[in-house]
């Protein structure tokens, strides 16, 4: 690629993305444009963050507000920004307190803190370990890369930190058996989204909520991915008809801005006294200005109801292309957060959907994932089922099955 801020980026931004070669220079809604003026519907939303859209006018218009008043001071200082998401935030979930970061992978190291720091309180000093699952995706942090069941992702990195186990995902006997004396917590996706968009059973949570009780177990649910209506509810744990002790938000809470949130039941939360935790930019008066507008925004134009509504219309024309293509091995996912497993690597169907003015993204190998906005409409669904089907139908039968 000859174009001259590709040339200068791969001089001068560390190498740790496998970048497609075009500039993305603007967006609005689910529509975004590269520095050539070619025009893509963006089924990869930043990945599961832009749930709202690019360049939606109601949070520019509270971003700009907030700009004009504050945008950081210390957390040594109440801000009203950070009070009132905190609020709202708690007064829509299980949770009873909240700690604000910057990122999914900071929330997560807050949870995993936060569950130590709970047994140590009580003199467990001993229960210490948490156990994960196999293709899990918790962060790119230490702490997080070691929570994160993908051997691949820690090579390079070794040792990893200790206190970590790992279980097939949706196998509670597996899980059972694992659970120890020295057991803190167990940490769970709803949903697998990098681990390839797969779903537990629809009574698996509930068995590891009862295993949780049973022990004395904490619960930590996952929830940057799914969370923030990704799922067709606010919150995926409202599927399963259970609550975490502590839950991790980040990705769409802000729609692209950075910030992560630990929601936790007091019980569990007082182990955080003043000094045992901190972040320099969490929760400040800027992000959680836009976060809380996100919400507003959820209520006020029916987030949720379109984003099942249209989860629901995406699945059913994915599998019909499944049908119509032997090469489909499966239809997954929840709401918006969705994947089809392919019998081949994928990963050049990615290209072939972006030539072509669609941009999803490949997952595991062979998987193909779409989430979209929550705001996409049914007519850019139709124009990405034609997309796939033109591209499918040009494979013929004979893909190689590796």
């Amino acid at each position: 690629m000859n174009d001259p801020i590709i040339q200068k980026a791969d001089q001068v931004i560390a190498a740790t993305y496998a970048r497609f070669p075009i500039i993305i220079e603007r967006g609005k809604g689910c529509t975004l444009w590269d520095t050539a003026g070619r025009q893509y519907i963006d089924f990869v939303a930043g990945i599961a963050v832009c749930n709202l859209g690019h360049s939606n006018s109601k949070l520019i218009e509270a971003l700009i507000k907030q700009a004009e008043i504050l945008w950081h001071v210390s957390n040594l200082y109440y801000t009203l920004p950070q009070t009132e998401l905190a609020e709202l935030l708690i007064n829509k979930s299980f949770a009873d307190r909240v700690f604000f970061a910057n990122s999914g992978a900071e929330a997560n190291e807050a949870a995993i803190k936060l569950a130590r720091k709970y047994f140590q309180d009580k003199g467990e000093n001993n229960r210490f370990r948490v156990i994960a699952m196999e293709q899990s995706f918790h962060g790119r942090t230490m702490a997080t890369l070691s929570a994160t069941g993908q051997p691949k992702l820690k090579l390079g990195f070794d040792p990893v930190l200790n206190g970590f186990d790992f279980v097939p995902f949706n196998d509670i006997n597996a899980l059972a058996a694992k659970v120890s004396s020295s057991t803190s917590a167990i940490l769970i996706e709803p949903v697998q989204g990098e681990g390839g968009v797969r779903c537990p059973d629809s009574d698996y949570l509930k068995k590891v909520r009862k295993l949780c009780d049973e022990t004395g177990t904490l619960l930590i649910l996952d929830e940057i991915q799914t969370g923030m209506g990704r799922t067709g509810k606010l919150f995926g744990y409202e599927h399963f008809g259970i609550e975490p002790d502590i839950m991790t938000l980040a990705k769409a809470l802000g729609n692209g801005l950075p910030i992560g949130a630990m929601l936790a039941k007091e019980f569990v939360a007082k182990a955080f006294g003043p000094g045992s935790h901190a972040s320099t930019f969490g929760g400040t008066p800027l992000v959680t200005a836009a976060a809380l507008k996100v919400l507003k925004i959820f209520d006020e134009e029916n987030i949720l109801e379109h984003c099942n509504d249209m989860g629901s219309y995406l699945k059913q024309e994915l599998m019909r292309l499944k049908d119509k293509y032997d090469f489909i091995e499966d239809v997954r996912g929840m709401g918006l957060l969705l994947g089809i497993k392919m019998k081949f690597k994928a990963r050049h169907l990615v290209q072939d959907c972006m030539e072509k003015g669609f941009l999803i993204n490949c997952i595991q190998e062979k998987i193909l994932r779409f989430v979209p906005p929550l705001i996409i409409s049914k007519k850019e669904i139709d124009s990405l089922i034609n997309c796939l089907d033109k591209i499918f139908a040009g494979l013929g039968k004979n893909q190689p099955e590796n």
